[in-house]
């Protein structure tokens, strides 16, 4: 409390009242899976496609969830939305970074929100948080992203490359006691000292690669002005910036600062966060420390052959890692270029590979929005569709062998095979419910 006593829309009392309140449930729903959800809900004003719920279901035994039509993210960070959109003015395709990817819910946002012309790139420095991000962009169904694992020093040398960067730092994350009481037991002055000083270290080692004119978002779920405010006056003395200002509805509870702008669960429907947006005013000198890339395209007969799966013409089908993808015919020169500075996890969609002479989709050709909507189907009930997700068995007679999407609500969940005798379940081991029935507290 004596830590924040004086911040610009801080109350004790207010403050204290609000953590002793229940957290809002929220979602953002995926604009290219259209649903109807039978969830009572209320809109985030700040976010097209955000929603508070009346109350928490149980998000594990949704098959709706698992199909990404939506996504549960907190609505505070939702905020980005209202910088992000303006952008989107522009008729040049953009160059998009989200620096600290990791579940995935701003990159999922940023791909709601961006063209289909344009690239993103989700990077998660972590190793085993790679892996969920990637899960999470998969079932969004997007081609026009690409998946790095790298430290922000090595994409620093993609020199004024990206027009776009969002930079979600580690934080102390204060912002999150109410969601997150265990969060309180690591928080101390030292620990925001000790985040200040990454967070530093992290924008210096990718600021490089933000091109002249181009805007990096900087945010953290930290009350603390040493992480917030403190952060975006020493990138105003260190490069030669203009701090970019926005209006926003008086309604919306957000308190603007000299430097950002704070949402407080005493203020908004939400927990803390702070964002602030600034624009680079300078050029870099080009690094010429790049390496080759080498991508192969798709043989002409996998790709007529391909062409029953994959229901685009926009993107081009390359062979890699032993796996074919899907990626954007005219972002192919800015995926070599990022893949000369680092070793991608991913690219694009994966649409499967040859076992043999066998063709084994993956689960993200199931789930992409660009999946040829010829293949064949089998919608499942609730009770089925849960038993699929778990990798139970779904029995079915009278159907043609072959591969099925396996569907709820006409929504792609991934993939089947009827073999004749039995239907194989081919749903990945590592997303499967492993929980067998809905408990109170899910």
């Amino acid at each position: 409390m004596e830590h924040l006593e004086g911040l610009p829309g801080f109350s004790i009392a207010a403050f204290e009242e609000a953590h002793r309140s229940i957290p809002p449930t929220s979602i953002r729903l995926n604009p290219y899976k259209p649903v109807s959800l039978s969830y009572d809900r209320s809109p985030v004003p700040w976010s097209r496609d955000g929603f508070y719920l009346s109350k928490r279901p149980s998000f594990t035994f949704d098959p709706l969830f698992h199909a990404g039509t939506y996504y549960v993210q907190e609505a505070s960070s939702q905020l980005l939305e209202a910088f992000v959109l303006p952008m989107m003015q522009t008729g040049e395709p953009l160059r998009v970074l989200d620096l600290c990817a990791a579940p995935g819910g701003k990159s999922t946002h940023l791909l709601s929100l961006i063209r289909e012309n344009d690239l993103l790139v989700s990077n998660e420095v972590i190793r085993n948080r790679t892996g969920i991000l990637s899960d999470n962009l998969d079932k969004w169904g997007n081609a026009n992203v690409v998946v790095t694992q790298a430290d922000p020093a090595v994409l620093g040398k993609l020199t004024g490359f990206f027009d776009l960067i969002v930079v979600d730092v580690p934080c102390s994350g204060s912002g999150l006691f109410r969601k997150d009481a265990e969060a309180m037991d690591h928080w101390s002055l030292s620990a925001v000292e000790h985040c200040a000083a990454r967070q530093r270290r992290i924008l210096k080692d990718i600021w490089p690669s933000l091109k002249e004119g181009g805007r990096l978002l900087y945010s953290t779920c930290s009350f603390s002005e040493a992480e917030d405010e403190e952060i975006v006056s020493w990138i105003q003395q260190e490069w030669d910036i203009v701090l970019n200002k926005i209006e926003l509805p008086a309604e919306w509870g957000v308190v603007e600062t000299n430097y950002g702008y704070r949402c407080w669960p005493h203020l908004i429907k939400g927990e803390g966060f702070f964002i602030a947006s600034v624009q680079k005013m300078s050029s870099e000198n080009i690094l010429s420390t790049r390496t080759k890339f080498s991508i192969k395209s798709q043989p002409n007969a996998s790709t007529a052959f391909l062409g029953d799966w994959w229901g685009s013409d926009q993107h081009e089908l390359i062979d890699w890692k032993d796996m074919c993808w899907a990626l954007p015919s005219d972002r192919m020169a800015d995926i070599q270029l990022i893949g000369s500075v680092c070793q991608p996890y991913r690219l694009g969609t994966c649409l499967g590979a040859w076992s043999r002479k066998d063709w084994i989709p993956d689960h993200a050709l199931a789930l992409s929005r660009y999946a040829q909507r010829t293949l064949p189907q089998l919608e499942l009930d609730k009770e089925e569709s849960v038993r699929y997700l778990q990798r139970g068995a779904i029995d079915r007679a009278g159907l043609e062998r072959g591969w099925l999407l396996a569907t709820f609500q006409g929504k792609p969940m991934g993939w089947l095979k009827n073999i004749g005798n039995r239907m194989n379940n081919y749903y990945p081991s590592h997303l499967r419910i492993l929980k067998q029935s809905v408990s109170p507290d899910q």
